[in-house]
């Protein structure tokens, strides 16, 4: 079996917005590989103690997912693009019960370079990440969507491109200048590198 297209992939997701359960159900295999290896990409980011695995996190996608309701989906990039969106909330939210579980006395901070590496050492400060991509989106949101489809939801500059309807040169510019601007976010100002 192939992959699905794109087609096929927007019209199950329109028979499911007008109520269609079977819609669901033949669409949650076509879409599934998909989001699994978003969630991969993204979980190997982490640190390797990480109790959050990317099944889990797709499960949980997929759980949000369903208790959506008169969701309106455009197409394929539209669902992917909300995906995303739920396991950057997800995962911030799985690093927030962390810190209070901690009472924030041994929370780490790590500069967004180091958490875009993969690292089998530590991994991203995502509560500290998660504040600084909510000031950029009030500064220039399209950039925030950048950084979050690239970053949580493990898209190519091709396939951001697609789903934010830009081309894959602004894309690299948006990303370029995002990181500049949430590093400098993140390290409290100071110049980047000094």
């Amino acid at each position: 079996m192939g992959e699905p297209s794109a087609h096929e992939v927007t019209q199950l997701l329109r028979a499911w917005s007008a109520g269609d359960q079977d819609a669901l159900h033949k669409l949650t295999p076509l879409v599934y590989r998909e989001l699994h290896r978003a969630a991969k990409c993204y979980m190997a980011r982490q640190h390797p103690d990480h109790t959050l695995q990317s099944t889990a996190l797709v499960n949980e996608v997929y759980l949000r997912l369903v208790a959506f309701k008169e969701v309106s989906w455009a197409d394929r990039a539209h669902f992917f693009a909300v995906c995303a969106q739920l396991m950057r909330r997800i995962l911030t939210d799985w690093a927030r019960a962390q810190q209070y579980q901690k009472r924030g006395n041994n929370a780490q901070h790590v500069p967004f370079d180091e958490a875009l590496a993969v690292s089998p050492e530590r991994g991203p400060d995502l509560v500290a990440l998660d504040d600084a991509l909510k000031a950029l989106a009030e500064i220039n949101f399209r950039r925030s969507q950048v950084v979050e489809l690239r970053f949580y939801g493990g898209l190519s500059v091709e396939e951001t491109a697609d789903v934010l309807k830009v081309s894959a040169e602004t894309v690299l510019r948006d990303w370029k200048l995002a990181k500049l601007w949430l590093l400098r976010a993140i390290s409290g100002g100071k110049e980047v590198g000094a």
